[in-house]
């Protein structure tokens, strides 16, 4: 028995030496470092008064931090005629509803082509493939004729209906559905389960990686949405259109374009620190084979 155990310690062995260990880790730290770097400079920068930005040679750390930068920032929000609340609803009300509507029409789209077999499925999902083809800014004309013919042009559904259909969540939640076993859906079915339960209750949950991982990228793609193209009236524009004017105002701005450029990254790191942490977990927990 013990000599059987041995041999399975054995097996599970990493085949590579001390030294290959020491190379991985450095690598991986010193990727870590350039990686970390934007971050800790815009920290850093958001805190340095107006001298210490323009010094040179740049330094990366602050020597005498200061918050004026957002006191400056919120004393310009204060004497904005558009309540600097209506900005951030805007946004907040875009990345909710848009982020939200993406993952539920995704996941059932992606449910129907992956588990289910209909004529013009297979065409279908080739022409969302070929659609991921396309940068946005080749897209950009044709959706805005297609809502200035709905009428959506200047609302906030110019941003958030384009958001819902967009191509990547649907082919993402397709490919990570299809490694779903039919047998477990079947025995949901024998269960008594009805299609909408076994969609709720089984899929949605199994799938968990996936639309978590569909929800970063909706929120950091919505969130940092001027939204210039298709809004016009200043009480419909978003937050980082307010902080793009605000931080266009030149050398005396540049302390508040630095405390701007930090405001509105916190709410896209927040969103990908939490949530990346349960993609792991679940990935690791939620192996199924059939």
């Amino acid at each position: 028995m013990k000599k059987k155990l041995h041999l399975k310690l054995k097996k599970r062995r990493p085949n590579r030496s001390r030294g290959g260990d020491i190379l991985i880790y450095s690598i991986l730290i010193i990727f870590g470092v350039f990686m970390g770097f934007p971050l800790v400079y815009a920290i850093n920068s958001a805190f340095k008064p107006l001298d210490e930005i323009f010094v040179y040679p740049p330094r990366l750390f602050v020597q005498n931090p200061t918050t004026d930068n957002f006191q400056d920032l919120v004393v310009i929000l204060g004497q904005s005629w558009v309540p600097f609340t209506r900005y951030l609803f805007n946004t907040l009300f875009i990345t909710v509803v848009g982020t939200a509507g993406h993952i539920v029409v995704s996941s059932m789209g992606a449910f129907v082509l992956a588990k289910f077999d209909f004529p013009g499925g297979r065409t279908f999902f080739n022409i969302v493939t070929t659609a991921l083809m396309f940068n946005a800014y080749v897209t950009a004309i044709p959706n805005y004729l297609i809502m200035a013919r709905l009428h959506w042009v200047d609302t906030v559904w110019a941003i958030v209906v384009p958001a819902i259909a967009a191509p990547m969540g649907l082919f993402l939640m397709k490919q990570y559905m299809e490694s779903i076993p039919d047998a477990l859906i079947d025995a949901a079915t024998i269960d008594g389960a009805n299609l909408w339960k076994t969609f709720t209750k089984i899929v949605m949950p199994t799938v968990k990686p996936a639309w978590l991982t569909l929800m970063i990228m909706s929120i950091q793609s919505l969130w940092n949405n001027p939204a210039s193209t298709y809004i016009y009236s200043e009480e419909l524009k978003t937050l980082p259109y307010a902080m793009q004017q605000i931080a266009g105002g030149g050398i005396a701005r540049a302390g508040v374009g630095s405390a701007v450029a930090l405001v509105m990254m916190i709410v896209p790191i927040t969103a990908f620190i939490i949530l990346q942490s349960n993609v792991m977990e679940t990935m690791a927990s939620s192996g199924i084979k059939e």
